[in-house]
């Protein structure tokens, strides 16, 4: 059982979150902006302190490589992203690449025999919190691969003409990459014939590990998923001149039709099963005008199909009757089945994981990874850290040095079992 450095997980992290300091203990770090690029410089430097060789392909993906023994043998990479969310935390993504940092460290560092290369590579905008989508580079390099429904929502034109949501930036991604100094060439992407297994290591986002007592979680699979937005229409008017009991208000149908829902989808009597309304938009949103049109967002995620299909029933019962005197429609804006992890992979972690005496358990993920769209591509598996009251996305979130290092000593162990198993 080979163990990383505590103390150099801790440098790694404090260097990095100086990268976008927001001032609040947190970091702003957009992809491919100069904050991002300060990150992949120091990336760079680390990498090539050791003797890595970094690569970069035509969508700022980076690779650092040390070689194995097997010059023939395809690479096993360790991959995540360096870039957040506007003042999100020091760990959401950039772990990942510190993981990997540290773990090809520590196989320099002890000298450890392993046959096939090993990789970290940091994926661009993960986030999408700049240029949305979210997973939008791993999207472009799977969209091949991907469901129909999935790889419509990444095509590259689209993508590339990606618009800033926020002032003082080039006008879409394609002119982000065109200025960043870390675009390379298409052939250095990753791709199945240069790659044969990758992990994932991410602090969990949730509070589940740190309510069982335990550092690290072996992910099992990500949750399938769907969205929907639901929009209700009936009439603007005066707020201070029309009757009560003559009016269509949008918003007192939606959120007579939201109580409806959360009403409807407790019944099915599934705890596990999450949902969400984060997106509410009011029209015209003006206090002295009763609202004409409300639209809200529904995010449903849960492992069984056969769930979602029961959930999406009760979404388009919506539509069957009118609320508060208003209509209502229905819009899909994207959904995914669940993606399982690689059995082999899966199991390497949790070997690794009761091999380094951590308190450790199987565990699910809800939010989406770069990773599971790779994984259509080469087999893949995540390892997650135990995340300080579950927060994320946010300048408060927290995985000790102690937890991270774990999770880089879980990772490494696992790379190592892979090294042996793919020939």
């Amino acid at each position: 059982m080979y163990k990383c450095s505590v103390e150099r997980m801790a440098d790694k992290i404090n260097t990095f979150s100086k990268y976008g300091d927001a001032g609040h203990g947190g970091i702003t770090r957009y992809a491919l902006s100069e904050e991002d690029n300060m990150a992949r410089a120091e990336f760079v430097k680390r990498m090539e302190a050791i003797g890595a060789t970094i690569e970069m392909d035509d969508l700022a993906n980076m690779y650092a490589t040390i070689p194995g023994s097997n010059p023939d043998a395809k690479r096993i990479v360790v991959q995540s992203h360096s870039d957040s969310v506007k003042n999100g935390g020091n760990y959401d993504g950039i772990l990942g690449v510190m993981t990997g940092m540290e773990a090809l460290e520590t196989v320099v560092e002890q000298n450890i025999p392993h046959e096939h290369p090993f990789t970290v590579m940091i994926c661009t905008n993960e986030e999408g919190s700049l240029n949305p989508p979210a997973m939008m580079v791993s999207g472009i390099v799977c969209n091949d691969l991907l469901p129909k429904d999935l790889a419509k929502n990444f095509q590259y034109d689209d993508m590339m003409a990606s618009k800033p949501m926020v002032d003082g930036f080039p006008a879409n991604f394609g002119e982000m990459l065109k200025n960043s100094p870390y675009r390379g060439d298409k052939a250095n992407r990753i791709n199945a014939d240069k790659y044969c297994a990758m992990f994932e290591t991410h602090i969990e986002q949730g509070p589940i590990l740190e309510a069982n007592n335990n550092e690290v979680g072996a992910v099992q699979f990500v949750m399938g998923m769907f969205n929907y937005s639901l929009i209700f229409k009936g009439f603007a008017a005066h707020a201070g001149t029309f009757p009560m009991d003559k009016r269509h208000d949008a918003l007192y149908a939606a959120s007579q039709a939201l109580i409806y829902l959360h009403d409807e989808i407790d019944k099915l009597g599934r705890p596990e099963l999450v949902y969400t309304t984060g997106e509410i938009y009011c029209h015209p949103c003006v206090h002295t005008v009763i609202p004409d049109e409300v639209e809200f967002s529904l995010d449903v995620r849960h492992e069984d199909p056969e769930l979602r299909a029961k959930v999406l029933d009760i979404v388009k019962s919506v539509t069957e009757r009118k609320w508060a005197g208003c209509t209502a429609e229905i819009r899909e804006n994207w959904k995914r089945d669940t993606v399982y992890w690689n059995e082999d992979l899966k199991g390497f972690v949790e070997e690794a994981c009761e091999e380094s005496g951590a308190n450790w358990q199987k565990i699910q993920a809800g939010a989406g990874h770069d990773a599971q769209f790779f994984s259509y591509m080469i087999p893949t598996t995540m390892v997650f850290v135990r995340t300080k009251d579950g927060i994320s996305h946010s300048e408060d979130e927290f995985a000790t040095p102690e937890d991270c290092t774990v999770g880089a000593t879980v990772t490494l162990n696992a790379m190592l079992k892979a090294d042996k198993f793919y020939k």
